[in-house]
């Protein structure tokens, strides 16, 4: 008689604190898996679920091994191992290879000129669970933190090949909706229900407009901000040139409008700071980001932002690259940074934290050109 296996057996069918450490070092995939085994197992199952409740992210850059944006492959092969269950994915990838290549220049040109990638958007809702909101953008860059580490150096990628998914489980006092409006559906019952008016808990707001060129884009984006600049929320983001999720029924493609998510509840805090336009050395860039250290948001399970102008990077600091992610590093080694190079900035020098907001603004304040939004937001 195996009385080793015997012991075994009965410790794991029936000693809950055992089989909850055990499932504690499983990736959530499998973990969703072996929560089937037993009613024992699903209740440890759930109960680690509920302590998984820090952000993670994926990302990617360089090449892909096969047809696809490499942030698609990056998905397919690393959500398997990842320690949460995502609620909220947000995910940016540059624009220029965004959707897959073809053979026909002139098929390339029309998908192009398409607002969404059918295959990669299907794609994407496979991998993400079914109840998980996504809210995917391209733009002409790409600031990113390569997985592994909060601490690794952050990569501004203003050309080539990248993308990140931001994966946010649900967190206990925090609640992330996610929002998309165009010239149809931007009303005050909707942005009631976006959490973005009427909402005494709203903290931060991450939005990004896309088709901002076409007529009437311009109006319809003061429509948005101009409730938004009399709130006591953090509010950061800027132009991109496409939006591939939420998917859209209301409006043709090619149609202007603005996605993002709004952040309410009282363990939120932010603080964002405005790199002008005579920022132009990391010395001076390090100075700016010393003001948002001075805000003193907690830098665990905090992310931060960084929305620049197109035209800064390498350019506007005498071709020295990753200036403004190499600062950011400096000021706060282990918060990951993420963001794009965009066509316009949305933000301004302001501090929410807990039940209090430290600048208030109006419209024509949060919108810029040739600068960059660094803000921090932190999870609780």
């Amino acid at each position: 008689m195996d009385i080793n296996g015997s012991v075994r057996s009965y410790v794991l069918s029936n000693v809950a604190e055992v089989v909850e450490r055990i499932l504690s070092f499983v990736p959530t995939k499998s973990l969703l898996r072996m929560a089937s085994v037993c009613r024992l197992w699903r209740n440890c199952a759930q109960r680690v679920l509920r302590t998984q409740q820090q952000m993670t992210w994926l990302a990617s850059s360089g090449s892909s091994r096969c047809d696809g944006h490499i942030l698609l492959q990056t998905l397919s092969e690393e959500l398997e191992n990842v320690y949460l269950l995502p609620q909220t994915a947000l995910l940016m990838v540059d624009s220029e290879n965004f959707t897959s290549p073809e053979c026909c220049y002139q098929q390339k040109k029309a998908r192009r000129n398409n607002s969404e990638d059918p295959d990669f958007v299907q794609l994407l809702k496979q991998l993400l669970p079914n109840n998980c909101d996504i809210v995917g953008i391209a733009t002409p860059g790409i600031i990113l933190t390569p997985m592994g580490s909060p601490g690794a150096p952050p990569e501004e990628h203003e050309d080539g090949e990248a993308g990140f998914a931001l994966l946010l489980p649900h967190i206990e006092g925090v609640r992330v909706r996610p929002f998309h409006f165009c010239k149809h559906t931007l009303n005050n019952r909707a942005l009631e229900h976006a959490g973005l008016v009427g909402n005494p808990d709203l903290k931060v707001v991450i939005l990004f407009g896309y088709m901002a060129f076409k007529s009437g884009a311009s109006r319809f984006l003061n429509q948005l901000l101009e409730p938004l600049s009399h709130t006591n929320a953090l509010i950061a983001g800027g132009h991109v040139e496409k939006a591939f999720c939420p998917h859209r029924d209301c409006c043709s493609a090619g149609a202007y409008g603005v996605v993002g998510l709004t952040l309410s509840g009282s363990r939120v805090q932010g603080a964002s700071v405005l790199l002008e336009q005579e920022v132009s050395s990391a010395p001076a860039a390090e100075a700016v980001l010393q003001r948002l250290k001075a805000a003193h948001i907690p830098e665990h399970n905090t992310i931060g932002l960084m929305f620049a102008c197109v035209g800064r990077g390498h350019n506007y600091y005498s071709n020295q690259r990753n200036v403004e992610a190499g600062a950011f590093r400096k000021v706060f080694p282990n918060v990951p940074l993420f963001g794009f190079f965009g066509n316009g900035e949305i933000g301004c020098d302001r501090i929410v934290k807990e039940n209090y907001t430290l600048s208030h603004t109006d419209t024509d304040g949060l919108q810029h050109g040739y600068t960059t939004v660094m803000s921090l937001v932190h999870l609780g």
